[in-house]
């Protein structure tokens, strides 16, 4: 489903950001737990939280599922696309990953892994990466990163992404491999790595 979206006419385009559709969805970042106030969510552009979203080309519900509906919608009735994504002050929200596979929760945060991989790829000595959790004693989960590229310094790649995002973004491992694992249809099979 399209929840964001930027018009080459109007207003502010940045890459990777972008406003919600006008009249199309109400895209809303909120925290984990459905009854939490959605203020809870700062508009720092750094805080990954789950998105929401409720408009007229998502489905109205699960006919005769009314226990189903209410799990899913919850009491807000909006629709989780199941995306991790930041907000600006200005209002404008990035997609930074999947709640299923790219959230990583170290050292107290919600992390996308989406945008660090977008970090990585921004060096040139990496040609792909896969960013995972790792359990960890001391941070619950620690980032590490599988990198294909000339890049052999884990080091630089490391003050790389810290010199982007934010410092508790950076990966804590980097791990290079000759090629990521892939299913029959391309997607990089994250569940493999470090297995």
């Amino acid at each position: 489903m399209i929840t964001l979206s930027s018009h080459a006419r109007l207003g502010e385009r940045r890459a990777g950001w972008g406003p919600p559709v006008p009249g199309a969805a109400r895209p809303r970042l909120l925290p984990a737990s459905d009854d939490a106030p959605a203020t809870t969510v700062p508009d720092d552009g750094e805080t990954s939280v789950g998105s929401r979203s409720r408009g007229p080309m998502l489905f109205d519900g699960y006919l005769n599922r009314a226990r189903r509906e209410r799990r899913v919608l919850g009491r807000r009735g909006l629709v989780p696309p199941g995306d991790l994504a930041v907000r600006d002050p200005g209002g404008f929200h990035r997609i930074v990953g999947r709640e299923s596979t790219d959230l990583i929760k170290s050292g107290g945060y919600r992390i996308g892994s989406g945008e660090i991989e977008a970090g990585l790829l921004d060096h040139p000595g990496v040609a792909e990466v896969a960013v995972v959790g790792a359990p960890d004693p001391d941070l619950g989960q620690k980032i590490v990163a599988y990198v294909v590229g000339d890049s052999r310094d884990g080091q630089a790649l490391i003050d790389h992404v810290a010199g982007q995002l934010s410092w508790h973004k950076r990966p804590r491992e980097v791990v290079f491999v000759d090629a990521l694992p892939r299913n029959a249809m391309g997607k990089v099979q994250k569940k493999l790595l470090g297995a």
